[in-house]
């Protein structure tokens, strides 16, 4: 294929060249070698620069000048030169590969929620979330996936973010479950799905990294970092991945000091204690959710709060917590009523519950 002199000269300017110095060149390669007037004269580089130019050519390599009576130029060996464009060509192939990679498979920091087509990515930024967390880690996965996020979960255990693991097993055996003594590394409990799934990983319900299951029709993740699409996920894990399975392991004490980083499964537990005439001291930690600033509160619960279900303080499906939720907190400064994450209407958004203590009563 033939290249128009003009794309030519207009290729080298891409390459790096000066008008004048792509002009020059493409002259001496037409003339091949010549006087230096006569290239000034068969180019468009006027006289008074064209010794610049040709030197500037000379000294990048492209051209040699020799005395010859008078002064010629001629191209130097193209070894040199083709080497140096296609290395360019080369670098421009390579942006246009990843530009194409970052357009299919943008990155959460661009994007709330990003849709992507590898599920390495998925499990890429699951781990990198996980290594993040600040409160608790919700794990949705299968044995096959269990030891890519290993390091990641273990790492996570160690620096006290509670971790809720579910495995699902193939044709729901249980022999390619971890034992006891790995899941301790890793969670604070796990349970085991008995049904294909899919993989998510959610994170201080504001992180979501989720894909089909393998048998899905569809191959796809789903990346959000958001409060709003992450409250979906969340729900999701808990009706059908956590709350109806039996649990496998769990480091969890049934005796105070109990903690909780959900707020509908502390109601869940106290509520029928209050009704029985207990004393239930907590300390909560949180923010104040008109300042956002970081907020502790300890005292004596005074009661709690259900919406949007008669009976959810007596039931034990944390689906039947769906409505409002909160606590009621007896302080030295008065009663302050306690939300979960995502709080708007109480004074306080829970991101850590401690039952520091029970003390029996009769009820009224």
């Amino acid at each position: 294929m033939t290249v128009e002199r003009d794309e030519l000269t207009g290729v080298l300017e891409d390459a790096g060249l000066s008008p004048y110095q792509a002009d020059a060149y493409v002259t001496v390669l037409e003339l091949g070698s010549a006087p230096v007037t006569r290239i000034a004269d068969a180019s468009g580089v006027p006289d008074p620069r064209i010794y610049d130019v040709l030197r500037d050519l000379e000294s990048n390599g492209y051209i040699e000048m020799y005395d010859q009576e008078s002064l010629y130029a001629r191209a130097n060996s193209l070894d040199e030169i083709t080497d140096d464009l296609q290395s360019r060509a080369n670098r421009f192939t390579t942006a246009t590969e990843e530009i194409e990679r970052r357009w299919n498979e943008p990155s959460v920091e661009r994007s709330t929620v990003s849709i992507v087509t590898r599920f390495e990515t998925v499990i890429k930024n699951a781990d990198e979330f996980i290594r993040e967390a600040e409160s608790q880690v919700n794990v949705s996965l299968g044995v096959e996936h269990f030891e890519r996020l290993r390091p990641a979960l273990r790492e996570a255990t160690g620096r006290g973010i509670r971790v809720n693991l579910s495995i699902h097993t193939p044709d729901a055996g249980r022999e390619a479950l971890p034992d006891a003594e790995e899941l301790s590394e890793v969670c604070s409990e796990a349970r085991h799905r008995r049904l294909p799934s899919p993989f998510a990983v959610i994170v201080d319900r504001t992180k979501t990294c989720f894909a089909p299951h393998a048998g899905s029709m569809n191959e796809y993740g789903v990346l959000v970092d958001d409060r709003t699409h992450t409250y979906v996920f969340h729900w999701y894990f808990l009706t059908t991945q956590w709350d109806m399975w039996e649990p496998i392991y769990s480091s969890l004490s049934d005796e105070p000091p109990i903690e909780y980083v959900d707020i509908r499964y502390c109601v869940r537990d106290v509520a029928p204690l209050l009704r029985d005439g207990a004393t239930v001291k907590v300390r909560i930690e949180g923010a104040d959710t008109e300042t956002g600033a970081d907020r502790v509160v300890e005292g004596r619960l005074s009661g709690v709060t259900t919406t949007g279900f008669e009976d959810a303080a007596d039931a034990q499906a944390i689906a039947s917590f769906g409505g409002q939720v909160a606590l009621v907190v007896e302080t030295d400064d008065g009663p302050v009523e306690v939300g979960g994450w995502g709080a708007m209407v109480e004074a306080v958004e829970a991101h850590r519950i401690s039952v520091l203590s029970v003390e029996s009563g009769t009820a009224d």
